[in-house]
């Protein structure tokens, strides 16, 4: 069975060494000392490893049941729940007001994705719960608030997201649900919402659907599509539980992957809900919630590269297979290890440069959602928002491929189930799909995010990287960092160049590069992330650390990916220079 131990000391370096959260002048991140942080993050090691992770696989081979309308979780999910819930995990970063622990956006990310990378099906309960908080808390009024927060935080009560139909996805303004108001001033949901991950369960009191719909004579297409509250059970004015309401599951997905989390088909039959934010103004409340999946999502990637290289690793060093090219390295044994083989030392090369770079961008986009809500700064809003689609999309793409490559390096065993590593491909493949397929995550970047205040937050990005090279240039040891990541930077801006002189004259010539783009765009931020780590562990290197051997191993898999992955930006830059023409030449009818 597969095993998963929290990479803490990974999350300390990164928090400390690297984005040196004390020092970072963000309400809050002055209580993230040392000492602190550890203890958060060594206790949510324990329970995923101790806890979660071990009914990972039991979730993969029992799924869920709908039985007499009622979905029922795989055995011990509802009192891993419990435990959960008992250590306030839930509510970690929440507003103390409605009983959160208050803690930076930044540290429910570092645990996240432990939890995620433990039981990624477990963890989406409480994931789409925290979205669900997010939107009400955003947008909602005190009313609403104090009704439904308060259980929300401490997941006695979960949440949805409802947005998807049956005749439509990414085009909401297609739907069909629609929502008639009441003299009392709620309204009645009529209609059918399918994928809708946590839909419904065993483990909680009650279920919190934020749904979409259209109130009738409103304007025609997306203009008019607004968001509502419809609990499952209806909740009386004191707050406590009232009668059913009129909304049911019509059955549960069979899936790919995700087994222990029900994805549902949810059926509306004049539902009582209640108005989330203005009428006609759904989609603003709902990207409250979806740029926070989205992020939570591109962590979904990570985590299971994660897992999946841990596995791969501890397979490569235990199985014996072949001689070195140079001479046995196990002389007293039938054979070497894989690792001693230098196309298994590339694969798992790729998946540990992948995975700690991928972890300080997340971080980092974390620490960009801190800053701009808790310092209400516009640029680091901007910022992140022009990343949010490439934490998204380059993250899951990535984090896919190395979930394969960490079954490859077991052979055949990686194919049978016994050994548990299809489940984290399986369960990473989602990831590339939900919460907006990557080629949309590609087309908003190119298409509206680039363009964004006229550009400004593309414009300081390439800014914030020429700054780090020219500041770092004069050290010879920044070399090997600062080189590949100068060439990157010039050859996404040089992509970008190409959009606006050609993109207007042909639009389909910048789409046609628009998932080039989101990863020529992803490898930069890695390079600079790389970069950034590079300039840490040299600095605690020279500052004599205890812990050589760590900083020498960053530096090693700085240099990798600096040498093997980062010049893919050339690569990106020659296809998206050729143009829409070997993208859209071949006619529908010659394929």
């Amino acid at each position: 069975m597969p095993s998963y131990t929290a990479p803490t000391k990974d999350m300390h370096y990164l928090l400390h060494d690297v984005l040196k959260v004390t020092d970072q002048q963000i309400p809050g991140y002055e209580d993230l000392e040392p000492d602190f942080t550890s203890a958060v993050l060594e206790e949510a090691g324990k329970i995923t490893a101790e806890v979660l992770a071990p009914l990972n696989p039991v979730g993969d081979q029992q799924g869920c049941v709908l039985e007499n309308g009622v979905v029922r979780t795989p055995e011990g999910f509802g009192k891993a729940f419990e435990q959960v819930k008992a250590g306030g995990w839930p509510g970690l970063d929440c507003d103390p007001d409605y009983g959160g622990q208050g803690m930076p956006y930044l540290m429910g990310t570092a645990v996240g994705e432990m939890f995620s990378a433990a039981n990624q099906a477990f963890t989406m309960y409480q994931g789409l719960t925290h979205g669900a908080y997010s939107a009400i808390h955003t947008h909602g009024s005190d009313e609403q608030k104090a009704t439904y927060l308060p259980n929300m935080v401490s997941c006695d009560w979960t949440g949805t997201m409802n947005l998807t139909e049956p005749h439509c996805g990414t085009d909401l303004g297609l739907m069909r649900t629609k929502a008639d108001p009441q003299e009392d001033g709620s309204y009645r949901l009529t209609g059918q919402k399918i994928f809708i991950s946590a839909g419904d369960h065993d483990m909680a009191e009650n279920v919190i659907h934020l749904v979409l719909a259209k109130i009738p004579g409103g304007p025609e297409g997306i203009k008019g599509v607004s968001l509502f509250i419809v609990p499952k059970i209806l909740v009386n004015e004191d707050g406590s539980l009232g009668e059913r309401n009129a909304v049911s599951v019509g059955k549960l997905e069979e899936k790919m992957g995700i087994h222990g989390n029900a994805t549902c088909v949810m059926n509306y039959d004049g539902a009582t809900g209640w108005l989330l934010g203005q009428e006609h103004k759904g989609m603003r409340a709902m990207f409250t919630m979806m740029n926070e999946a989205r992020l939570g999502v591109g962590m979904q990637g990570v985590a299971q590269a994660e897992a999946a290289y841990q596995n791969a690793l501890a397979y490569a060093k235990d199985r014996l297979q072949g001689r070195a090219v140079t001479g046995p390295e196990n002389p007293d044994g039938p054979a070497d290890p894989l690792i001693v083989h230098p196309d298994i030392r590339r694969s798992l090369m790729d998946q540990k440069s992948f995975t700690e770079g991928a972890r300080a961008f997340l971080f980092w986009g974390a620490m960009l959602i801190d800053r701009a809500h808790r310092n209400d700064d516009a640029e680091a809003d901007g910022l992140i928002s022009l990343m949010t689609p490439v934490l998204k999309g380059f993250l899951t793409d990535q984090g896919f491929d190395m979930t394969v490559q960490a079954q490859q390096v077991f052979g055949g065993h990686g194919y049978v189930e016994e050994w548990g590593m299809s489940q984290f491909v399986r369960d990473a493949r989602i990831a590339m799909i939900y919460e907006g397929a990557n080629g949309i995550q590609a087309l908003d970047l190119v298409g509206r995010k680039l363009a964004q205040d006229n550009g400004k937050h593309v414009l300081a990005f390439f800014e914030m990287v020429k700054s780090f090279c020219k500041e770092q240039g004069e050290d010879e040891a920044m070399a090997p960092f600062v080189g590949p990541l100068k060439q990157a930077s010039k050859d996404l801006q040089a992509a970008g160049t190409f959009f606006m002189q050609e993109g207007m004259k042909n639009p389909n010539a910048a789409l046609s590069g628009s998932n080039d783009f989101m990863h020529m765009m992803g490898h930069v931020c890695m390079g600079l992330m790389w970069a950034r780590m590079a300039r840490a562990s040299l600095d605690a290197l020279a500052n004599d650390t205890m812990d050589t051997d760590f900083h020498e191993a960053k530096l090693a898999t700085a240099r990798y990916y600096m040498t093997r992955q980062l010049p893919a930006t050339g690569m990106h830059l020659a296809r998206i220079q050729s143009g829409a023409a070997p993208v859209m030449d071949l006619a529908a009818d010659q394929f």
